[in-house]
């Protein structure tokens, strides 16, 4: 089974499914999402075209042997207007905001929700970023909020508690700390063999091996 984390670009948009390019919870105020938009997924366009030309990328599109199966969306505090709203705003200034994330029922189970997490982390430690923030939803499930155990389950800890809305923090040196550990597990793995041949790649499935929860796919507004 191959697997490709991309960007999300414009190209790529319509591979999100359906109903989230017609959402636009995370990319309006609450006062505009609210109103009847003549076309949701041109609102997603142009918020997508916006924050490509002045940030970057503003997420991560899975795929499992060319299919769609995935993605998540994160960007800097000034692009995700609705999180002024949530009652633990604002994030923190050394922070970047992960918005939403979706697994396509098909692929559950097999570890893509904390692969997209630990891309989302990777390419914001690149861009300098200390920090993934995000508004996780400890109770019934909301609108494109993510549940707050699944951001536990993939690293992130309580930043400002909250009976519903709890803002969740994900230090990026815990990460690096994380793959400096399994980079470093890998090396003593093959280490009794160097010198014997070329090492099979024998630990090769249980590095991809599901290790956490996946995000249930989240309702639309």
């Amino acid at each position: 089974m191959g697997r490709e984390i991309l960007p999300l670009t414009l190209d790529r948009l319509s591979d999100l499914p359906s109903t989230c390019v017609q959402c636009v919870f995370w990319e309006l105020t609450p006062a505009a999402s609210t109103r009847g938009r003549p076309c949701p997924s041109e609102d997603k366009k142009g918020w997508l075209t916006t924050t490509l030309l002045d940030w970057g990328s503003p997420g991560r599109v899975a795929y499992v042997d060319g299919v769609p199966a995935g993605y998540l969306t994160f960007a800097p505090a000034h692009h995700v207007p609705r999180a002024i709203a949530f009652p633990t705003s604002p994030v923190s200034s050394d922070s970047v905001v992960l918005m939403t994330a979706r697994i396509d029922p098909r692929y559950a189970g097999q570890g893509l929700g904390r692969v997209l997490v630990q891309a989302a982390a990777k390419d914001a430690l690149r861009r300098g970023v200390r920090a993934l923030e995000a508004y996780g939803s400890s109770g019934p499930a909301r609108d494109c909020v993510l549940p707050s155990d699944f951001l536990r389950s993939v690293g992130f800890q309580t930043a400002r508690d909250h009976p519903a809305y709890p803002r969740m923090r994900l230090d990026l040196r815990t990460v690096l700390r994380w793959r400096s550990e399994v980079e470093q597990a890998v090396e003593r793995l093959f280490a009794p063999v160097r010198g014997l041949g070329a090492p099979q790649p024998v630990g090769a499935a249980h590095l991809d091996a599901p290790l956490a929860t996946e995000v249930s796919p989240p309702a639309t507004p």
